[in-house]
């Protein structure tokens, strides 16, 4: 108890029965939160009543719900006795809840009565959750999560996860390189109002990635699981909606890198590869030009065949190329031209490449 910050200094001295009473009303309930009730009947005449049913109902803005653990009736209460029951009941909405508690029971004289008794709570929201998403150059879908407490008490942050979709696999960024130790620390607290942001890298399995038609049309990623605990070590689990994004257009065609150098030699060439999808709905008949630019000159034939594309297929494209510039320059000057609808696609800043001389490069080495 020293060690919690959401405990109140001092608290360690005091007697555990003290500190284990039953409170007076439910206090704040959140969503995702396991609702817990000590439901007592008793008796409190000095008469033998009969045929003893206890019903609890919660009652929410949708729906009604029976958390009774049994509907049988007990024989007999006895004067001064009681009957006991416990409930549970994970939050899944959010607003004015109601829990109806209704007995009824026949009296010695064989008359039968019946009461209710009503316990109103509000659920609110413990968490607000934003994302983002970031498009890599290659297929890959980088989300980002801010998480913020917006309770009145720390939480324990037991799991974040990303559950992808069918399509995905997920890598968690949210350690540090061993792997083990997390970027916040060891103290998985979230003081009141405080946000946390989490990072996933998602790639496409093998079996989709090859299909840009498939990918390109996917607008769901998954969904965020987050398990907390409270004050009192009570577990409070919430999942999101699929979380979906605006799949980038890459028009009907579409020229990516699968390989090139971080840094190469001053008017030395060096090698890429390029991969061409067609995005598109029809076949297509590709046409390849080099255009040199004042710092990228390329290697070969302009003007080659590359020949017949099928929808959602690809091919991967060997290239030489050298810069006669330093610096960080930019890889440009690739055209496509598609023969059967006379349709020219050019492509500008497909990569970035770091140029230095012979000297330089010895000097990095």
């Amino acid at each position: 108890m020293r060690e919690d910050p959401s405990t109140i200094k001092g608290a360690e001295t005091f007697m555990l029965g003290e500190m284990l009473t039953l409170p007076q009303n439910f206090g704040n309930i959140f969503l995702g939160e396991t609702f817990s009730s000590y439901i007592s009947v008793h008796n409190d005449s000095s008469q033998v009543v009969k045929d003893i049913l206890v019903k609890a109902d919660l009652q929410t803005s949708s729906q009604r719900l029976n958390l009774s653990a049994s509907n049988s009736t007990v024989a007999e209460l006895k004067p001064e006795c009681c009957i006991d029951d416990v409930i549970h009941h994970e939050v899944k909405e959010i607003g004015t809840h109601i829990l109806v508690c209704a007995v009824s029971y026949t009296t010695q004289f064989g008359e039968k009565l019946y009461f209710r008794k009503f316990f109103k709570f509000q659920v609110l929201k413990p968490l607000d959750v934003k994302t983002k998403f970031y498009n890599a150059e290659t297929d890959e879908v980088f989300l980002e999560a801010q998480i913020q407490n917006i309770t009145t008490a720390p939480m324990f942050m037991e799991k974040v996860s990303l559950e992808p979709s069918m399509m995905y696999n997920v890598t968690e960024l949210n350690t540090v390189l061993s792997g083990e130790e997390s970027t916040f620390g060891m103290m998985s607290y979230l003081q009141p109002m405080d946000t946390r942001q989490y990072l996933y890298c998602l790639k496409p399995k093998p079996e989709f990635a090859e299909k840009a038609g498939v990918i390109k049309g996917v607008t769901v990623i998954g969904k965020l699981d987050i398990v907390w605990k409270t004050n009192l070590g009570e577990k409070g689990r919430l999942q999101t909606s699929q979380l979906q994004r605006m799949a980038p257009g890459y028009g009907d065609i579409r020229l990516s890198l699968e390989r090139i150098p971080d840094t190469v030699n001053l008017e030395e060439p060096f090698d890429i590869v390029c991969k061409i999808t067609n995005c598109s709905e029809r076949t297509m008949d590709l046409v390849l030009e080099m255009c040199n630019t004042q710092s990228i000159h390329w290697c070969g034939i302009s003007g080659r065949q590359l020949g017949k594309l099928s929808p959602g297929g690809f091919l991967s494209l060997p290239l030489t190329v050298f810069s006669s510039v330093q610096g960080l320059q930019s890889v440009s000057g690739l055209r496509l031209t598609d023969t059967f609808l006379k349709r020219t696609y050019e492509y500008d800043d497909i990569a970035q490449v770091c140029v230095v001389s012979v000297d330089d490069a010895n000097l990095f080495l």
